[in-house]
């Protein structure tokens, strides 16, 4: 599986794609909320997906149902708490949660700012309880606009100093990283780090937009990297690191045959590559699942994986002495 001896580290990490089928359950009945089932196991399907869908927006309607049903800040508050339960339970020692508070917000016409709270009251009172640390990343989902994402920003950055970087996510065909330059600008001046989904449906020139434009550190996915030998040699020179998620990239239908991945090339050619979940919740996986498709799907041996561990270390965004720390815990508690 994993190196025990190092952290088990989620860097991409969606919380509103991780909220439990029976929470969502749960919460449409307390709200009375309609559901297209009325059996609980006839609408899993709804929710995780089975096998693998025709595209990536076919594959993220599957987290609309979990955000439907946040009626209220409470039932943010609860998604955020059980979102570092499941990291805990799941052996993950630390985790940077992404969220997009707009999305969360919609359905119910929730002020975007008071989810952004909620979001951080509910993972800080987890963690006085389980015994995992946590980050938080904010999204701007470009699904929605120009405008929305704007008022998303402002939101993210009335809570700034509980953020550790934002990030860009949704239909990255349709809504290009070239509409968000203005954004990001703002996102600089706030002193937050960038982590971009690019190269996962678009291609290559969506990853040097990221990088070039948005100041992009890290690049979610980054699937389409290995199509274009200067930026692999460009992110390799400036250790922009690439968060990989197999089992995501499969079931978008970003890559047809997992054995085929490219995280191989990006880790053999010396990358900033490290492995991680996206949306556990919506598909039904965990962090030592990816690892186990590494070693027995792609072949990895123990010193890629350490390899792969040690790169969740240090593209993760926290201080040289947090890193440290971090570390030196595990290797105490084994």
């Amino acid at each position: 599986m994993n190196n025990s001896q190092l952290p088990l580290i989620d860097l991409h990490r969606h919380l509103d794609g991780n909220i439990r089928p029976k929470t969502i359950w749960a919460l449409a009945q307390q709200h009375n909320i309609v559901l297209p089932e009325t059996n609980f196991e006839a609408f899993i399907p709804h929710v995780q997906v089975q096998g693998s869908e025709s595209d990536l927006l076919a594959f993220l309607s599957k987290l609309d149902w979990g955000v439907a049903v946040l009626k209220t800040l409470d039932d943010c508050k609860r998604i955020a708490y059980e979102n570092v339960e499941d990291a805990f339970n799941a052996g993950i020692h630390y985790a940077e949660l992404r969220f997009s508070p707009y999305y969360m917000a919609m359905n119910n016409n929730l002020v975007i700012a008071d989810v952004v709270a909620a979001v951080i009251d509910g993972v800080n009172a987890a963690c006085k309880v389980y015994d995992v640390k946590i980050n938080l990343i904010g999204i701007l989902s470009r699904t929605f606009g120009v405008e929305k994402c704007q008022a998303e920003l402002d939101a993210l950055l009335a809570h700034k100093q509980h953020l550790v970087a934002v990030d860009l996510a949704g239909d990255e065909y349709n809504y290009p990283g070239e509409l968000f330059v203005e954004h990001f600008k703002q996102v600089q001046k706030a002193q937050l780090n960038a982590t971009i989904h690019a190269g996962e449906a678009a291609g290559p020139e969506s990853i040097w937009q990221a990088i070039n434009q948005l100041h992009a550190k890290r690049i979610g996915h980054g699937v389409a990297c290995h199509r274009d030998e200067k930026i692999m040699d460009y992110m390799l020179e400036h250790n922009i690191a690439i968060e990989s998620c197999l089992t995501s990239n499969f079931q978008t239908g970003t890559i047809k045959d997992l054995s085929q991945h490219p995280i191989k090339g990006f880790l053999a050619r010396g990358l900033l590559v490290c492995l991680n979940t996206d949306d556990p919740g919506v598909q039904g996986i965990e962090l030592k699942n990816e690892y186990n498709i590494a070693r027995n799907t792609l072949g990895f041996n123990d010193k890629d994986i350490k390899q792969l561990q040690e790169n969740s270390l240090k593209a993760s965004f926290l201080s040289d002495s947090e890193k440290a720390a971090l570390k030196q815990k595990v290797l105490v508690n084994n």
